[in-house]
Formats: structure tokens, sequence, C-alpha cells
């Protein structure tokens, strides 16, 4: 694939409590903020830019209006510049970065700027009120359920007990707060500033804290969200006798956060307006949709993505897995029988916290670092979505 990764940059995630040190951040200053982050790296960006393509989920108030065409002619790019918004769901930002890799390898682009940006704090997640989230009829006629349903019901059938979820979570906390110590993220993460003052420079959510002793004491959360007729649906859907048990909770699911990354897809021609040599080739990427009830479409997108590309799970060097929820992260790890210290080796969102649109480029740009700290060859990063979807990329780090 002729697509390249010329540079990545993302912002630290930032809670989405009223008092999180992003919620006074509009999402269009942050994508300006890493906008002049990328133009300070290399002076000759801004006028090879040819598109924006930003991946964010909930696009009403703050983020309505194609925030991907607003932000970029916010950011002073010519308005030359057309700007597109893509949702799908938690995969978006990832999408973004698919259409741009797609748009340079037909050389009708040359240099694309894609990413995600999501402020939850405020643009409440649900608050689109879309029909699978509002509308109980559509729900049930789809077999569209809470994800944290969907997680529970995973973490059944594939036989993983609690306890296996919460020590999972705990280690995702342990690797994230290791990896900020370590200043493992400084190549791709910008300060972000209100009045020229930084207000946040790390991951906030992280919990260096975190113990298996307070995950235990954790209640599961996501039992009132299942209804009766759902319940019905999935006893039926998957043979199930009675009702499985909940294990999902706060503490082994993913924080929501605020956040924004961008990365710069050119074809090889770019190298020369942009007089800089990539950092990365995209070696493939799609998409798929699996049962709407199961959270199965980040592995099963990754695992033909592989077979795609003639490539092995031994064969990456790093593996970013979206943690949507324990169930699908440990189930993955012992469906590949893959090494622990390449799955997730700075925590995954568990810890972090998922910026929805934004979280796939987030985790693009963690693998991009990683790959360059370690001195790998290929990485993987790969998400599940709302619906069952799923969206894959390997990448080859040059």
């Amino acid at each position: 694939m002729d697509a390249y990764i010329y540079d990545a940059v993302r912002t630290p995630r930032g809670s989405t409590r009223k008092n999180g040190s992003l919620h006074d951040v509009e999402p269009v200053e942050m994508v300006k903020q890493l906008f002049a982050a990328l133009q300070q790296r290399n002076s000759h960006l801004t006028p090879a830019i040819e598109d924006v393509i930003l991946g964010c989920v909930t696009q009403l108030k703050d983020q309505g209006a194609n925030i991907a065409k607003t932000a970029a002619t916010y950011a002073g790019l010519p308005y030359s510049v057309p700007g597109m918004t893509i949702t799908r769901f938690c995969t978006s930002g990832l999408d973004a970065i698919s259409i741009a890799a797609s748009k340079v390898h037909s050389v009708n682009h040359d240099v694309i700027v894609a990413g995600g940006v999501e402020s939850v704090s405020r643009v409440p997640m649900f608050s689109d009120e879309g029909a699978w989230f509002a509308n109980p009829k559509v729900s049930e006629e789809t077999k569209f359920i809470h994800m944290g349903i969907s997680a529970d019901l995973m973490a059944h059938l594939a036989k993983l007990e609690r306890q296996q979820l919460d020590s999972y979570s705990v280690r995702s906390h342990q690797r994230a707060a290791k990896a900020t110590t370590e200043n493992r993220f400084h190549r791709s993460m910008i300060p972000i500033r209100i009045d020229g003052k930084v207000v946040l420079s790390h991951d906030e959510l992280i919990r260096e804290d975190a113990s298996l002793d307070k995950l235990t004491s954790l209640e599961p959360s996501f039992a009132p969200f299942l209804s009766a007729q759902q319940l019905a649906t999935i006893q039926q859907e998957f043979t199930l006798g009675k009702e499985f048990p909940h294990v999902h909770h706060v503490g082994n699911s993913p924080s929501l956060a605020d956040g924004a990354a961008l990365l710069v897809i050119g074809n090889e021609s770019a190298q020369q307006s942009l007089q800089q040599k990539p950092i990365a080739k995209i070696i493939g990427t799609l998409s798929i949709a699996e049962h709407p009830m199961l959270l199965l479409g980040g592995q099963a997108a990754a695992e033909k993505l592989l077979k795609k590309c003639n490539l092995t799970i031994e064969d990456m060097d790093v593996i970013e897995f979206y943690e949507a929820y324990a169930a699908t992260a440990v189930k993955a790890m012992q469906d590949w029988h893959v090494d622990d210290h390449k799955f997730n080796p700075n925590g995954g969102v568990i810890a972090t916290g998922h910026a929805l649109g934004a979280t796939g480029a987030m985790m693009l740009c963690s693998l991009l670092d990683e790959l360059q700290h370690r001195n790998g060859k290929f990485g993987l990063v790969t998400l599940s979505g709302g619906g069952g979807v799923g969206t894959a990329m390997i990448v080859e780090k040059l």
C-alpha cells in the first residue's frame, strides 16, 4: 500500500468530569493546538495539506457542523482544504486514517491530515440520541445492546472469571503509570494550554494505586441496562439456559476521556512536498462487522487483516488492542497465545481513557511511540465498536 505516516501527535487524555483539565478547552481548540505542533515540526506541511479527515462520534453542539473543516480553518489552514468528519463509533479515529491512506494510495491526494477529536465532557456520549440508543423498537429489532452488556456476555461465553478481568485491569493501570513515569509518549504527546499556560501534559485518568483488592470491592455496573426483552433475545440467540453473570464495573471498563490526535498521511511522492521522510508505512487496513451483540469486531478485523497481509500475530512486535472492557482483551490474549510483553505494553484505555472518536488515532500514536522505543518492525492496532464493528491496521516502522 502506497501510504505512509509522516508524523503523529496527540493531546493528553483528560477526565470528563466537570473539573477535568480539558473541560474548558473546546474541541476545535485541541485540534488547532495539534496543527500548530505539526506545523512547528515541519514548516512545509501547511501548503501540502489537501484534506483533513477526523473521526468524531457525537457530532452536535461544539462538535457539530463538520468539525474537521471548522477546526482546519480555525487552525489557519487554507480555505481550499475541504475537511470531512466521520463516525463509526469507537473505531472512528482509525477509520479516518484508513480513509486517508486509501485516498493517498489512489494518488488522488498526496498529503492528508487525519485523526480524531472528542470532548465527552462538553458533548456527552449518547447526547445525539440516535435510534440505537433512544428507540427501543429499533434496538430490539436490530439486536443492539449496551456494550457493557456485550462485554458481560462475552465473558460468560469465553468462560472468563471476574478475577481474571480485574487482574488484567490492574495490569493496564500499572503499565500506563510506568510508561508515564518513563516518558514513553514524549514523541507524540503535545501539552495543551489555555492562555499560554499548560493545563495538561499527561494522561490524567491513570490510577497508580489500582489494586486487585480495590477492584474486587466494586459492584457490577451494567445489569440495569439489560431489559427483559433483550435478555430473552440473548438467551435465544446464544442458547443460554439462564441469565449470565455481570462481571464488568467501573474498574475493569474504559473510562471516558477528552482528547484529540492528528497524523500526517501521505504517499511516497509526499516526501518531495514535505521534504521529510516517513516514520512508518501502512501495510494494510480493513473494517468488518460481527454479531451486533458481541464486541468481537476488533479481534476479528485483526485476524482477517493479518491473513490478507500474509503475516501472523507472532510477526507483530507491538499490539495496541482496544480494551473495550477487560473481557475483549483477555479473550484476545488467550485466543492468540500472544507474548504478554508485546500486548498493550503501556496499558490501554481501561487506564488511560477512551476519547470515543479520537481513540483509534491516539492508539496509533502510542503504537508508533512504542515501536520506536523498542526498535520494532511491525505493529498492529485494532478496535471494536458498538454494533459489532471493528477496524484494524498494520504498520511497519521505517
